[in-house]
């Protein structure tokens, strides 16, 4: 199996664990500066970081649930369903000094890709980590692929190891997350 590694975000302000497949899309199209994108190799699973301006007006589990449903409204979701939110302790954030709260939450949000009609519910774990001091709120998003897609990856040969199988979404942060 191909291990995690480092990789420098937002010209190397800080960096990321990321898990293993993991390509950057800005090698394959342009990507927002105040986003870092990256997707599995064989999968239709991505993990989005972004830089927010601070949502203020929103606090502890209301913003991440402001920012699950800004997601899925920017990608124009039919349904937005939150199905769990927890804190993160922020003693296990490599981002801790810095880091006033710290939510994750996973949800479903039924979406349609580019160019398609038919809309499918779609897996996202998010994080969200706010840094006040830089006016900032910076989420991670995770996008689970629907079932029938994840049925034809385990089907196929030799496709490589998805960022992470099965329903442990709350779990898959900290892994990514930690100081450790």
């Amino acid at each position: 199996m191909e291990p995690t590694r480092d990789y420098p975000l937002f010209g190397g302000a800080f960096s990321a664990t990321l898990p293993p497949g993991a390509i950057d899309v800005s090698d394959l199209r342009p990507v927002p500066d105040n986003q870092e994108v990256f997707c599995h190799r064989t999968t239709d699973q991505s993990l989005i970081v972004e830089l927010l301006e601070l949502q203020a007006h929103v606090q502890g589990e209301e913003a991440a649930r402001y920012h699950f449903e800004d997601v899925g409204g920017v990608q124009g979701a039919r349904t937005v369903q939150v199905e769990a939110v927890q804190p993160l302790l922020l003693e296990n954030l490599a981002l801790r000094g810095c880091c006033e709260e710290a939510w994750v939450l996973s949800g479903k949000q039924q979406v349609a890709k580019e160019n398609q009609q038919v809309a499918k519910d779609v897996t996202l774990h998010q994080a969200l980590l706010r840094l006040p001091q830089y006016q900032t709120d910076l989420l991670l998003t995770f996008n689970q692929p629907p079932k029938d897609a994840e049925m034809l990856h385990d089907a196929a040969e030799d496709l490589g190891t998805p960022f992470y199988k099965g329903n442990k979404g709350l779990e898959i942060f900290p892994k990514y997350l930690s100081g450790a």
